[in-house]
């Protein structure tokens, strides 16, 4: 692993890694000249949904000449919009009478149950057992893949406003995680059908190498053979790319993922971009080199978001780059239903023509990108289009995966409707009354 040693230019010497939380919100100097209604009006949704941003964000990946429309600013800092606004009435009349710490947190539990916290069964349909008793901090929805919350990563170096796990940020009594080694290995080593373990959070990225490799070294056994893919999923690419250059660890990480690499391990990081415009620093460059250096694929996703990248261009610009720098495209998903969709939330027809409008623009290498898909209950539901089919015009859709293997690739077709956001606005087409799975998949809801 010599290319990736000891290599600190002087453009990449450590910054000092200061975060603000929403209490913070006065402290943050480049904020001192958004009006105050509107740095009012941040607080107030920051006391409902999380927010955390660290100095590098605001200082290399905001524009504060294009504030309030610049992409990372809106990908960070809390809008007004983002709750609905009976909840906004709320929280501020709250805050404006001098409400007590206690009565704001008590009033944003009663609002965060409101949103949908876990959408798609997580809670009631995906967490595993092993002798009837349930595995808190894991997730096994998909045949093959196994989900797995570690306790140490249930946070990020920023939060994204969009974000379908913020409940993974307001409190302990909404959050998922585990940091049970032992039970993760154990259900591992009993599901020989498990080919893929997925690192998630949170951000599996803000824990020191120390502790992921009791996670993750033990997985170079022969007893998980059949455990071929090992996936992290982070954002720390964009909000912390020191953690693979200069944080005191960095080496250590290295060297752990490129073990797993040579005991044939396929590592994934499964990178988030929203924009290209978090692909532009050099610190951002050199973590994707060192980590390709490792044998390492960095595969990219992102949500379509309304307010943010709700534009061809930009996607089509986002994916060449990823290709550039030796990424790979993978995912654009669709808002999940929960948090702040409200604000994010595009309707599905215009999500279709977003991603075949970026898609012709790229070359086949970024072809490689699926969607837009939505990650429902029943599966990963795939939009591939618009159609008119015997004078109806319908949404041509299939599972790209699916809580029955069975219904993966199946065309299904539902009424088009340019108000739907989500699978659940949708009806069936051509005078159904149900989708092919709809049955099955309410019997697997009890």
């Amino acid at each position: 692993m010599q290319q990736v040693v000891n290599i600190q230019p002087p453009q990449f010497l450590p910054r000092k890694f200061k975060v603000y939380q929403h209490r913070q919100l006065d402290k943050i100097e480049a904020l001192q000249h958004i009006p105050k209604d509107m740095l009012f009006e941040m607080k107030v949704v920051a006391n409902v949904l999380p927010f955390r941003v660290n100095e590098y964000v605001f200082n290399e990946l905001i524009d504060w000449d294009k504030v309030p429309n610049d992409p990372v600013f809106q990908l960070v800092f809390p809008q007004r919009e983002m709750i609905d606004p009976s909840a906004y009435d709320r929280m501020a009349d709250l805050m404006k009478q001098g409400g007590s710490t206690q009565e704001i947190f008590e009033l944003a539990e009663q609002l965060r149950a409101e949103m949908n916290p876990h959408p798609a069964g997580q809670v009631e349909m995906n967490v595993p057992t092993i002798d009837g008793e349930p595995l808190r901090g894991m997730q096994h929805k998909y045949r093959e893949t196994v989900l797995f919350f570690p306790s140490q990563g249930q946070y990020c170096h920023s939060y994204c406003t969009f974000c379908f796990r913020w409940a993974q940020f307001v409190g302990k009594s909404m959050r998922m995680n585990s940091n049970d080694a032992e039970s993760l290995h154990n259900y591992l080593a009993a599901h020989g059908e498990v080919t893929d373990l997925l690192m998630t959070g949170g951000d599996p990225m803000v824990m020191r190498t120390k502790k992921l490799r009791e996670y993750l070294e033990p997985l170079t056994e022969s007893r998980f053979d059949h455990v071929q893919t090992v996936r992290i999923g982070s954002k720390s690419l964009t909000f912390w790319p020191y953690r693979f250059v200069t944080d005191p660890d960095a080496e250590e990480l290295l060297a752990l993922l490129e073990k797993l690499v040579k005991a044939g391990k396929h590592v994934s990081f499964m990178a988030h971009f929203n924009h290209p415009q978090e692909m532009g620093t050099e610190i951002c460059h050199e973590a994707i080199r060192r980590l390709r250096a490792t044998g390492v694929q960095i595969r990219c996703q992102a949500p379509l978001l309304n307010n943010l990248n709700n534009d061809p261009d930009a996607w089509a610009q986002m994916w060449q780059e990823q290709v550039r720098l030796g990424m790979v495209p993978y995912y654009m998903f669709i808002e999940r239903d929960t948090g702040a969709k409200r604000y994010f939330e595009v309707p599905l027809y215009r999500t279709w023509e977003i991603f075949r409008d970026a898609y012709k623009q790229v070359s086949g290498l970024a072809r490689t990108v699926r969607g837009p898909s939505m990650s429902a209950g029943p599966g990963k539901v795939e939009i591939q289009g618009v159609s008119e089919i015997h004078g109806e015009k319908v949404f041509v859709l299939r599972f790209i995966q699916a809580r029955n293997p069975d219904w993966v690739q199946r065309p299904f077709f539902a009424k088009f409707d340019e108000t739907a956001t989500w699978l659940n606005d949708l009806k069936p087409a051509f005078g159904e009354e149900k989708f092919f799975w709809q049955d099955e998949y309410n019997s697997m809801q009890g």
